[in-house]
């Protein structure tokens, strides 16, 4: 199974450290975040694994070239323009060969419990281009589904903000919030290439446009339990945790 890890993030709300290292290495526990998540999709069987990298790019080329994780990495370089989750996907899609099936995608910040091989197993039974893992979780953004657990939008909880712009929620949806792991398929990078005219753009604004074809789904795991690892406030949390 195939899989990539976002980790090219600038990780603002993690300085100072994030002044001379990238976000992708602070340690949780004395392990890298990075290495944390690598090592958990090798347990679950991910074999092939893609990494982005921008910030500080080559400490983390540097530590994949020194680890041995008995798994193939490889690195999708954006070091000379950030592309945010949607554009980094799009970027990767070569090193991610989706035309032999779907890829997981993970960000490297997130710790949890998730069923993995479950995900890839919903994702095909579903038939969807792109399944999100969800929770039902307090959150301060949402995704809504309908019914069958279509998306149909983003609730920013603070600000009682909605994506689309107008969008009205409907009797019957449902809020939940995203894991920051998902899985996509080959006729998501067709629908960016077909839609999308920047190649720095955001995969839940992608997912959320009327513009893309894709069949957007969401899959609840009921017993998530998931750490946002990056924020100082969790950070800390998960020292204690792991």
């Amino acid at each position: 199974m195939k899989a990539m890890i976002l980790a090219a993030g600038l990780g603002t709300r993690l300085k100072p450290w994030t002044l001379h290292h990238p976000k992708a290495l602070v340690p949780v526990g004395g392990i890298p975040m990075l290495e944390r998540v690598i090592v958990n999709l090798k347990k679950q069987g991910f074999d092939y694994i893609v990494v982005n990298v921008h910030h500080f790019p080559d400490q983390i080329i540097d530590f994949l070239i020194q680890k041995e994780f008995g798994v193939r990495v490889v690195v999708s370089d954006e070091r000379n323009r950030l592309l945010d989750t949607g554009g980094a996907i799009l970027k990767a899609s070569e090193l991610l060969r989706l035309d032999e099936g779907p890829a997981l995608i993970h960000n490297v910040d997130i710790l949890s419990n998730a069923d993995l091989v479950d995900l890839m197993r919903a994702h095909k039974d579903i038939g969807s281009d792109s399944t999100l893992l969800v929770s039902d979780r307090e959150s301060s953004r949402k995704l809504i589904f309908d019914g069958k657990m279509r998306l149909t939008g983003w609730h920013n909880i603070h600000d009682d903000r909605y994506k689309p712009d107008g969008y009205v929620f409907q009797p019957g949806h449902i809020e939940y919030a995203f894991s920051g792991i998902h899985v996509v398929d080959e006729k998501v990078i067709d629908e960016m290439l077909r839609t999308e005219c920047d190649s720095r753009f955001s995969i839940i604004d992608f997912l959320l446009s009327s513009l893309n074809n894709c069949k957007i789904s969401g899959y609840l795991q009921k017993d998530l339990n998931l750490i946002d690892i990056g924020k100082p406030a969790t950070l800390s949390q998960a020292q204690f945790l792991v």
